[in-house]
């Protein structure tokens, strides 16, 4: 295993009595070729701050919680944003919070840092790079780096969150001996080849929500309607890019969340209201519109979203094939509900979006390779020993219910909290909870 090179360590006290080391290290590009090309990834080390602690004061040896971030393409937030960090240092662990390589502070992705590699070939060879596969390779640098002066156990736990899950779920197919248990909300991945039968159920929930969603706000059809005609027929240029109907119906990628509903109704509401006023949407109407369509700032996920799914095949956009085999996703300006797509990712976003037109050609190329490596091993799961405690959410719109069920069945060691009083963002929406059952499935015994 290649080591992480330590580059920087600096401690500050933040609010909530935390102490927070931020680390940079120097990891390989392509753990294939290790002496060749490097990149910079950054975590926060998170412990307490002790009555007199000063900075300079050597930490606890204290078991590492590692937390590995949804997505792909987000960045973790600070600790004094999450709230479920104090319950677990009350346990005794300290916490990493890693931004995953290309995200947050870890080399980041963008339009930018892309076009100093050249041409869209080079880019799709550096993007292929930065999948469940090396992510996990990383953490094992990190993880020889941290726990080099430990006297015996060197593991330690990881909690996945959504694609973290899966990237979990990848750690226990290729370094088990790393862990010491694992935890993961919403994210346990599907064992499949390519995204085709993923998303073919992805796209059964989102119509679920959608029917949801105008039952719930009925008058919303017609006004989903006119906002539909609008947009048909006049340019609506955005901060960012354009704002186009089938731009605007993507702003369902909510509807699986907590609030999810309210947050869009509340969009439309005001959006029509502006039209009805005004003629036209102002520019606070324009840049909630914006944030609400865009990847721009999480290019990573647009262009290997599909990707994370394939082992030895592709994915040939996967969303825009099978969109066609439900009709109600159809655009229509008849008065009849039109249905919004979900967290799907389709050609037509990169041409609405400056920043992800920039990046097109390396898109359309990560589409078509067909020589993904292997994310997981079911035989290594099948015989797996690290203890594995898994919320799933029966109503979850981004990791169907059956499919992560499926999975749980074949990791050994697997035990299931299952809820249908959670949705996918419970870790930060109902997190009390949700820490508190996922470790009774640790503590407790089950006859």
């Amino acid at each position: 295993m290649w080591l992480a090179r330590l580059v920087s360590s600096r401690a500050h006290f933040v609010t909530g009595k935390l102490r927070v080391t931020e680390l940079f290290w120097d990891v390989p590009l392509d753990y294939n070729r290790p002496n060749e090309a490097t990149i910079r990834l950054f975590a926060r080390a998170v412990g307490r701050r002790e009555p007199g602690m000063d900075l300079e004061q050597s930490q606890k040896i204290l078991p590492w919680f590692v937390y590995l971030q949804g997505g792909p393409g987000m960045g973790c937030s600070p600790p004094q944003d999450i709230s479920w960090v104090q319950m677990v240092l009350d346990r005794g662990y300290q916490v990493l919070l890693l931004d995953q390589r290309g995200t947050g502070l870890s080399t980041p992705i963008t339009a930018a840092t892309l076009g100093l590699l050249g041409d869209a070939s080079k880019q799709a060879e550096y993007l292929k790079l930065f999948r469940a596969d090396n992510i996990v390779r990383d953490c094992e640098a990190i993880r020889e780096n941290l726990t080099a002066e430990y006297p015996t156990d060197k593991k330690w736990s990881i909690l996945g969150q959504s694609f973290g899950g899966f990237c979990a779920v990848t750690y226990l197919s290729k370094f088990p001996e790393g862990l010491r248990e694992v935890f993961t909300t919403g994210g346990l991945p599907p064992l499949r080849r390519n995204p085709d039968s993923v998303l073919a159920r992805t796209y059964e929930k989102v119509q679920e929500r959608n029917e949801v969603y105008y039952s719930k706000f009925p008058e919303d059809i017609q006004r989903v309607t006119d906002i539909l005609r609008y947009l048909n027929g006049n340019r609506v240029q955005l901060p960012a890019g354009i704002l186009t109907p089938a731009r605007f119906m993507t702003l369902g990628l909510s509807f699986g969340m907590r609030g999810g509903l309210d947050s869009i109704h509340g969009i439309i509401l005001r959006t029509h209201n502006e039209l009805q006023t005004f003629g036209f949407l102002t520019t606070p109407t324009l840049s909630i519109l914006d944030s609400a369509t865009t990847f721009d700032n999480n290019i990573l996920y647009a262009v290997i979203h599909e990707a994370i799914y394939c082992q030895g095949e592709a994915s040939n956009w996967s969303a825009d094939r099978l969109i066609t085999n439900y009709p109600r996703f159809q655009l229509n300006y008849d008065g009849s509900p039109v249905f919004f797509t979900g967290e799907m990712v389709y050609p037509h976003m990169f041409e609405a979006s400056e920043e992800l037109r920039q990046v097109k050609g390396a898109a359309d190329i990560l589409a078509a390779y067909d020589e993904w490596p292997e994310l997981y091993d079911e035989t290594q799961l099948a015989e797996n020993e690290v203890p594995v405690y898994s919320a799933t959410f029966v109503d979850d719109m981004y990791v169907h219910y059956a499919l992560a069920t499926e999975t749980a069945a074949k990791i050994k060691n697997c035990k299931q909290f299952v809820t249908n009083v959670m949705y996918h963002n419970a870790i930060r929406a109902n997190a009390d909870e949700l820490i508190k059952q996922l470790f009774a499935l640790r503590d407790d015994t089950i006859d």
